[in-house]
């Protein structure tokens, strides 16, 4: 889900957000969002004659095609993530009859397998960085010859953020996570500051915070889901020094420079406006 904010900007330029491609008129321009979709969806919207933009980050489409990489080579394909995640169904669509999800390192120690000999494992873009590796660990305790992205499949956003949020909490008392409540990286955001034995909550924007928060506290930490407008990030900080804040400071060492192309359909259309 994207934050409400971004949905309701887009529904105001006259974005129609649809919850299923059957629901776009024929003939229409479907979107397809930043999670991905299955195959199937894309044949469905095909089938309709609807316009297709690809907008799936690469980072996505990315997993997906080591999911068919894995599939075309018979594997049975490990998926680790959250059931019901946007991002999560359109991975499971590469491959579902060999495809098994897979939510916790128990789950990691139960699953049957046809060749544990020719087990591979891809993951959700969005995970906790830390429960993600004790649950790759278990899967390499039970299938040692498990195949697995060089790198991890993490995006470098969520990482990120994560470390952050890690080396924030030995500097604060409180910390806040901008971001929707459907997010999956901003509640990981949550999870680690608690982790590390500091309170935290996850705001939409500065309406939701409860002053109450704040009693007793001196340092307050601040960050945001990776796909928050930094309008929203502003907007917090203004509300801090409408309070009488004066010292607001960026922290963190890393320079995210990522950069990625505009979708195919998209590049195509520019030489024509």
């Amino acid at each position: 889900m994207h934050n409400a904010h971004v949905v309701r900007a887009l529904e105001q330029r006259g974005a129609v957000f649809v919850e299923s491609e059957e629901e776009v008129p024929e003939g229409a321009l479907l979107v397809l969002s930043a999670h991905g979709v299955a195959p199937a969806v894309r044949e469905r919207a095909a089938g309709r004659r609807l316009r297709m933009v690809d907008a799936t980050c690469p980072l996505v489409a990315k997993v997906h095609a080591e999911a068919r990489r894995y599939a075309a080579e018979g594997f049975t394909i490990v998926l680790v993530g959250h059931a019901g995640h946007e991002e999560v169904e359109g991975t499971l669509g590469e491959a579902p009859e060999m495809t098994i999800l897979v939510q916790t390192a128990e789950d990691a120690g139960s699953i049957e397998v046809t060749d544990p000999t020719r087990v591979a494992y891809v993951t959700q873009t969005t995970l906790s960085v830390d429960e993600t590796a004790e649950i790759v660990a278990a899967l390499r305790r039970r299938f040692p010859a498990i195949e697995g992205p060089e790198a991890g499949d993490i995006c470098y956003a969520t990482t990120n953020r994560q470390r952050a949020v890690k080396e924030l909490a030995a500097e604060v008392e409180l910390l806040l996570v901008i971001g929707s409540p459907n997010s999956s990286n901003s509640k990981r955001l949550v999870e680690t500051a608690r982790s590390a034995g500091v309170e935290a909550y996850l705001i939409e924007d500065e309406a939701a915070i409860d002053e109450h928060w704040l009693d007793g506290v001196d340092t307050v930490g601040l960050t945001s889901g990776a796909s928050v407008p930094e309008q929203l990030v502003e907007r917090v900080c203004a509300w801090f020094r409408a309070r009488g804040v004066e010292e607001i400071r960026a922290a963190g060492p890393v320079v995210e420079d990522v950069s990625f192309r505009l979708p195919a359909e998209i590049r195509r259309a520019l030489p024509a406006a």
